[in-house]
């Protein structure tokens, strides 16, 4: 299993950081990481244990070069990683400015209050035809799903490599 890096000096570059989980989790020194090192290194870095599908996908993808994640693929994995987590929090912090008395949806006011503050000139109609689009059920309410599945809207094909 592999040895936590120290916590001395662990702010740095994300470059460093994931520099320095790589090296504590190729406990053997051979180079690269196995099924199991992976797993952990993730577990240091992003707090949760991937999943099958996500360890498969990514050893899929290194295994006909190599017996594991090289330390120049690991470091593009955890960028990719980095980036997908920071643009799901930013459009869970977008949600949050629309829903402003926490319902934990948005209304077609939210959207009104919302695009008003922001683009105060643009016509209701097409507010409402916003509204309408990202409102999939047409029940009347966006959830948070239907607005980020509305702002990763041609996204998929590009940032989807290995990680959701």
């Amino acid at each position: 299993m592999c040895a936590a890096p120290s916590r001395a000096g662990s702010g740095g570059s994300g470059r460093e950081r994931y520099v320095r989980v790589f090296e504590a989790c190729d406990e053997d020194k051979k180079g690269y990481l196995s099924r199991e090192d992976f797993k952990v290194a993730v577990v240091m870095l992003f707090g949760y244990k991937p999943s099958k599908v996500e360890v498969d996908s990514v050893m899929a993808s290194v295994q006909q070069k190599n017996s594991g994640v090289l330390l120049e693929e690991f470091l593009k994995l955890m960028n990719t990683k980095k980036a997908a987590q920071l643009h799901h929090s930013e459009i869970r912090q977008i949600f949050t400015a629309f829903d402003m008395q926490y319902k934990g949806f948005l209304t077609l006011e939210d959207f009104k209050r919302a695009f008003n503050s922001v683009a105060p000139k643009l016509p209701e109609r097409i507010i409402v035809e916003a509204f309408r689009e990202v409102d999939q059920d047409s029940d009347g309410h966006v959830s948070f799903k239907e607005f980020e599945s509305a702002m990763n809207y041609g996204q998929n094909e590009v940032s989807q490599l290995h990680f959701a």
